[in-house]
This record gives structure tokens, sequence and C-alpha cells, in this order.
């Protein structure tokens, strides 16, 4: 285990406050099964529960009142887990005070699954934040869970918007309007840049977040734009309606002919 490891260790067993604790703020430390938070990737796995440490240190010249810890977990701006307990207690002005608690993680498998941002937070008892602490949670859940199926759900949409522009290139039923034809085709791209974060999370090889959201979102959908926009203009004679003899002309007029027939009594 690493310094900073044990520094953080012996703050949570012993009392004693980090050196970055020190100021007029209220900040906190946390180990969940030993393992110190923020520091790794959090395993947070639904067939067991898990023993949660959380040492908050009081900065202020205040008494702080705590009542409840949050463990939650967010993705796209979507809230996909949270566990509230309720473990009441205070923090004298310019002290520490450390509790420690278990939290049966059971129904995590039903909810998340790969790699998402996951916050600690220390609610006070009107549940304002009174100190956070991030990290990346490894959640050991289901590809059915929550955010497996809104994954799912996100792919299925961004087939059907591709398939449903190249099904109008294919059959020269884009609009004529080059900017018209763009927009046709930013549906779907946005909806590939998500699947790709998406994807990215459940495979455990990144955790969404608006440092990686953002590019790849953007990315996609700027590809799918200018695709759209490059796209061949429908032919004219895509446009005209169908003919016996194929697709039929405009009419021009000075290049009709007037058919004259004789009228009753021979007039021409």
């Amino acid at each position: 285990m690493s310094s900073v490891g044990l520094l953080l260790l012996c703050g949570i067993f012993f009392g004693v406050a980090p050196a970055h604790a020190a100021g007029d703020a209220v900040t906190i430390d946390a180990t969940v099964d030993g393992a110190p938070v923020g520091e790794d990737e959090l395993l947070l796995d639904p067939s067991r529960s898990s023993l949660i440490s959380v040492t908050v240190h009081n900065g202020t010249d205040t008494v702080r009142h705590v009542k409840t810890i949050r463990l939650s977990g967010t993705a796209l701006a979507l809230t996909f887990f949270s566990y509230d307990t309720t473990v009441p207690f205070d923090v004298p002005a310019r002290e520490s005070v450390t509790r420690g608690f278990v939290l049966d993680l059971g129904q995590l498998g039903a909810q998340a699954t790969g790699l998402l941002p996951t916050e600690l937070e220390v609610l006070d008892t009107n549940r304002d934040v009174v100190a956070s602490i991030g990290m990346t949670g490894d959640v050991r859940g289901s590809m059915w869970s929550v955010y497996g199926v809104f994954g799912l759900a996100v792919f299925g949409l961004t087939l059907l918007a591709w398939a449903g522009a190249l099904f109008a290139l294919a059959r020269r039923r884009l609009p004529a309007n080059r900017w018209q034809r763009a927009m046709r085709f930013l549906p779907a791209g946005v909806g590939t840049g998500l699947v790709a974060v998406i994807s990215l999370s459940v495979l455990r090889v990144m955790a969404p977040s608006p440092a990686a959201e953002i590019p790849f979102v953007l990315g996609a959908a700027a590809v799918a734009f200018a695709l759209g926009y490059l796209t061949p203009h429908p032919d004219v004679d895509d446009l005209r309606p169908v003919g016996p003899g194929g697709p039929a002309g405009p009419v021009d007029p000075e290049a009709t002919q007037r058919i004259t027939r004789p009228l009753p009594g021979g007039v021409a």
C-alpha cells in the first residue's frame, strides 16, 4: 500500500486529520472494505455487503451536524444508483470524527454495471451536502440492469436513425437542400457518440465523464452532419413522376405541337 494510503488509514483510525484538511472547510476521507476511496477504481460487488468508514474533518469554527451518508453513481447526467444511510453524529469545530457502517449492495446488480463515476457524500440534517469525495466505481452488475438496458435502448434507436437516413439516401428521397440533408443524419451521429460512451463504460475501458462524453458525442455528430451535407444531390429526373417509358421530363411549351382537328362544317 502506498504511503498516501497509510496516511489516510492513520487519519481514519486515530482521528488525525491529514495535511490537506487544514483550512476553513469540511472535507472527508473514506475507505470501502479497507481500500482508500479516490485513488483507484473502487470495486462494488452486489454479491456481498461493503464495510464503509468515513472520517469528517471539520476545519470551520462551528459544529457540523451530519445525518446521512450517500453513495451514488451517475452517467450522462443521470443517477443510476443511490444509497442513503442514516448515521447521525456531530463534528466539533477543528476536529475530526470517524464513523463506520455496513452497506448492503444486493440491489446494485439490477441498477448498473461497468465503470461509473461514483460519489460519497455527507449530508446534514437539511439534506444539504456538507462534503463529498469522488471516485470511479467498478460495478459488477448485470447487463440487464437499468444502465445496461438504457445502453441497449440507445443502441436500438441509433440503428433506426441510421437505417432511416441511409434508406432515404438509397431511395434518393433526401431533401434537395444540403443543410436539411445534414440535419437528417445528425440524430444518428449523436446516438453513435452516446453508444460509444456507454459501451466503453460497460466494457470497463473508461468511465463516462464530461471530458469523455463531449468529444465522443460532438465528434460523432460532426461526422454524421458532414456525411449528410456531402451526400449526392437527388437527380432532377428522380424527382419527376415515372411514366411507362421512364421518368417523365418537364413539359416544354415551345416543344409541344398544336394538333388541329377539323371542326364541323369544314373549319380547321
